[in-house]
């Protein structure tokens, strides 16, 4: 790529290099976001950086993120990666003042990256790789246009009149490119959207189990008194995933395979599962990202087949130990068999979530749903393929990443009312929260006031199963002044929450929760 003396000689101003960067860069976004919409939103050179930023960022520093941000966390990553690109861009721009090959240069690594990203993606054949190509293309071809106008006016500028030169010109074409790429984008996104799996979701309707859970007893919780309802709605079920932009499948389009170690391969479509007599099981789900304290746990009633019964059916062979379960976005989570096959614990492959059809979000059209294990082994969304296999034989997403093989959910407490450094009356002082011990079910809760303070016994909520949480309250005569409360579980099989603190990983928090308030 040629430029002529005099264009050498040429030197863009500041602003006007820093936007010819900025703007080839989302020129090369748009392009790669408007090809993936014919192929997968995973496919956008964007967000296959943004996964694999995701696959290898720390565990410490993943569950920071987390912690800090909850739900919004993908949504700090790609807003502080788009970011670093547009500085990086900027730069790029000001490094091309005189040539248009530093620019050229970073917008084609930009392109390159990418491409790298969308070819690790496990989910993506190689026809994905045209997005990233589509971007290189029009990054380049966008930066170098830009650049060629902007030096060729700034010299017909100077030798008409002598004067600086103009930035009217690159802001013109610039702006044309911006509207180009806006355009491309948002023609991406429609095309995304015409796999839209929540008009299919739509069409299905609510499911109607043959066999539905016990009705949940009024007394199953003190919402009244401060602790949650006892089934979390949809819309406040906690979410924590792996998935930068949420899987589209529709429900026509879906099918399971279940092979490896057994007789019969199966395959199943959503209409073969839904046409089976459904289940409705209540079940409380907590990830292993949960923090001594936290809120990622939640308890609905799931509605789906049995998963033990789909092993069954398929006859699982001697010597095998792990269900290897794939979601369609790549990610994979290792299942203890003999979990699945236990028919008093209940696992689930799940299509339905109170009563609707599973929320996209939530893994619409299937779930595995396995009570009394951490989410990480046992909730895979959006799932496609079951492997019967050993542990040996196949590592799962997260054992790669340090955390623990088996992920029991350990005995824990909470305290919701009052919140953390709240200001009560002084005088009667209700506490009250939430306990869990998936599969051993809570004895009981004790709370006490203040570090020295003697343990009392909690009233606790009704029970609806060894599967769920279990709300709790209790009273305090408190004087004016700083406060702390305390409180721990203490489960059917004997044993009481330790006050040991550990963090999450690698198999689950554990420690007491303790928060401070101020009585006046």
């Amino acid at each position: 790529m040629k430029t002529s003396r005099a264009d050498r000689n040429q030197r863009l101003p500041f602003f006007g290099a820093a936007l010819i960067g900025v703007v080839a860069l989302a020129a090369a976004l748009a392009a790669g976001h408007l090809v993936a919409g014919f192929i997968s939103a995973n496919a956008s050179p964007y967000l296959a950086v943004g996964n694999g930023a995701i696959d290898l960022t720390p565990i410490e520093l993943k569950d920071f993120a987390v912690r800090t941000f909850g739900v919004y966390d993908k949504l700090v990553l790609l807003g502080g990666m788009a970011l670093v690109m547009v500085l990086a861009a900027a730069a790029a721009g000001v490094a091309s003042r005189r040539s248009p090959v530093p620019g050229i240069v970073l917008i084609a690594a930009f392109g390159l990256l990418g491409g790298f990203a969308v070819s690790q993606r496990p989910d993506l054949d190689s026809v994905a790789l045209l997005a990233p190509l589509a971007s290189l293309i029009a990054g380049v071809g966008v930066f170098f246009w830009l650049h060629r106008i902007a030096i060729t006016r700034s010299r017909t500028v100077e030798e008409a009149s002598g004067a600086a030169p103009s930035r009217r010109s690159v802001l013109l074409a610039g702006a044309g490119a911006v509207v180009a790429a806006g355009a491309a984008g948002a023609g991406g996104q429609l095309l995304a959207g015409t796999r839209d799996a929540e008009s299919s979701r739509a069409a299905i309707g609510r499911l109607v189990p043959a066999e539905p859970a016990p009705p949940i007893p009024a007394d199953a919780d003190f919402a009244k008194l401060g602790t949650p309802t006892f089934l979390t709605s949809n819309r406040d079920f906690y979410r924590v995933d792996t998935a930068l932009s949420v899987p589209q499948v529709r429900a026509e389009d879906w099918s399971l395979r279940l092979h490896g170690m057994v007789r019969n391969e199966k395959r199943y479509s959503y209409d073969d599962i839904r046409n089976r007599p459904l289940i409705e099981r209540t079940i409380t789900m907590t990830c292993v990202s949960n923090e001594v304290g936290g809120t990622y746990v939640s308890t609905a009633n799931f509605i789906g087949v049995d998963l033990g019964e789909l092993l069954r059916e398929a006859e699982v062979l001697p010597g095998a130990e792990q269900i290897f379960s794939t979601s369609v976005d790549g990610w994979t989570a290792g299942s203890p068999v003999v979990a699945a096959l236990d028919p008093e614990r209940g696992a689930m492959l799940a299509i339905g979530m109170n009563g609707e059809p599973l929320p996209v979000e939530h893994g619409f059209p299937a779930r595995m749903v396995i009570p009394g294990l951490y989410g990480y082994v046992s909730a895979t969304k959006w799932v496609k393929d079951l492997e019967i296999t050993t542990w040996k034989a196949r590592r799962a997403y997260w054992l790669d990443r340090g955390w623990g093989e088996q992920a029991p959910i350990k005995t824990q407490s909470r305290i919701d009312s009052p919140k953390g450094f709240e200001t009560v009356p002084a005088g009667k002082v209700r506490i009250s929260g939430v306990a869990w011990a998936q599969r051993t079910g809570v004895e009981r809760v004790e709370v006490r006031l203040g570090a020295g303070g003697n343990w009392q016994p909690a009233m606790l909520s009704r029970e609806v199963g060894l599967n769920t949480w279990r709300m709790w309250w209790t009273e305090f005569d408190v004087p004016a002044g700083s406060h702390q409360v305390t409180v721990r579980a203490v489960d059917k099989s004997g044993y009481t929450q330790t006050d040991a603190r550990a963090g999450t990983v690698p198999d689950g928090a554990t420690g007491w929760h303790v928060i401070s308030f101020t009585a006046r």
